[in-house]
């Protein structure tokens, strides 16, 4: 039907000239930001997916930040007591010398000044292991404190065994010595002579275990005193190695930290881990006796550190397959993402063009249609 207020033809090729221009719109904006999905109505379903496949990722992103922050504090931690245990297996070295009988009371004197020397660099190594700012190998400080208190509570009970033993051998002597006045005989003699050595060696003893039981006095008073500091892997430490609120590893190392530095106190007299200076040269090694004693505490002290580093190690390599876990699984999510969210350039670029004929043809259809009302005027004629 012929009509001049209404044009259908006219109405039908701009409807679809509207279509037209608008798919060839959305296939020039995918094709400008490479991007399938540029805003919700495009694809909802795909955008929500996406969004929730960008924060997971993200959070691996982070995760895989804090693992590298975190292998790198358990590889500080290790390396120092790497240092330690070769420390502790040379201060084995010079107890094994000391308790040797070719050693004279100046060698073990000579050997002492280095062991010293030596369990120093280990309590620097306690103390000043640092990550961050944060110190790492201290334990807590509750428990050492309760050690220390302990071990002094050991030391004055040495010394009081030491005491008793000297007051003993200071009888024993007496009783030979008026033996051997009375009744000057081989035998006599020679048991004046035993317990003339029993006697120095009783000295000997009560004298180091006198000046051990002062020193862990002092030591005891200042660490009671001394601020409270708290070691990193004193208490559990939990590392976020996913993004989601679960995703923690949980590395716990108190127990082992606390016999690490009670093996330490016991195999060195003069350790500590507060930064405190202790006084004295120590007492491990001046008599044959002590540095027998002091061998097997080395040896209990290797093996204790060894079991720290152990578990720092285990724990790292456990955060390395974490963090490969974690790349591979960034790959994927990236290309799950991508499927949904990038735009397939072959297809769009032929929708282009498509729709780019499609405007040209329709625009001549429209402007055919729109000379259909000047048909009328003919039959007016």
């Amino acid at each position: 039907m012929l009509s001049i207020h209404t044009n259908s033809a006219s109405l039908s090729a701009q409807v679809s000239l509207a279509r037209t221009e608008g798919r060839m719109t959305l296939a020039m904006t995918r094709l400008g930001t490479g991007l399938r999905v540029n805003s919700a109505k495009d694809d909802a379903a795909g955008l929500q997916i996406a969004t929730r496949l960008s924060a997971e990722r993200h959070g691996m992103a982070a995760a895989l930040a804090n693992i590298q922050k975190s292998m790198s504090m358990l590889q500080t931690a290790e390396g120092a007591l790497d240092v330690g245990s070769a420390i502790l297996i040379r201060m084995k070295d010079l107890a094994t010398q000391a308790a040797d009988g070719s050693a004279s009371d100046e060698d073990r004197v000579a050997l002492q000044a280095e062991y010293t020397s030596l369990t120093h660099e280990l309590s620097h190594l306690s103390s000043a292991t640092t990550f961050g700012g944060a110190k790492l190998l201290l334990g807590d400080s509750t428990d050492e404190r309760a050690n220390v208190a302990a071990a002094a509570a050991n030391a004055a009970a040495a010394a009081g065994n030491a005491g008793a033993a000297l007051g003993a051998a200071q009888g024993n002597h007496a009783n030979a010595l008026a033996a051997s006045q009375a009744t000057p005989t081989v035998a006599t003699l020679g048991a004046l002579a035993a317990a003339t050595g029993a006697l120095a060696q009783a000295n000997a003893a009560f004298g180091v275990a006198t000046t051990a039981a002062l020193d862990a006095a002092d030591y005891a008073n200042a660490v009671a005193a001394a601020t409270a500091v708290d070691g990193v892997f004193s208490k559990p430490l939990d590392f976020q190695i996913g993004g989601a609120p679960e995703q923690v590893m949980t590395v716990r190392l108190t127990g082992q930290l606390t016999a690490m530095h009670g093996a330490l106190h016991g195999a060195a007299s003069t350790y500590d881990t507060f930064g405190i200076e202790r006084r004295g040269t120590g007492t491990d090694l001046v008599i044959a006796s002590a540095a027998s004693t002091t061998i097997a505490m080395l040896d209990d002290a290797i093996d204790v550190v060894a079991r720290v580093r152990s578990s720092l190690g285990a724990a790292a390599n456990r955060l390395d397959h974490v963090a490969s876990n974690l790349e591979q699984s960034q790959v994927n999510n990236s290309a799950a993402t991508g499927r949904i969210m990038d735009a397939d350039y072959a297809q769009e670029s032929a929708s282009m063009l498509a729709q780019q004929m499609l405007m040209q043809s329709g625009t001549v259809v429209l402007r055919r249609a729109n000379r259909i009302s000047s048909l009328l005027m003919q039959l007016l004629r």
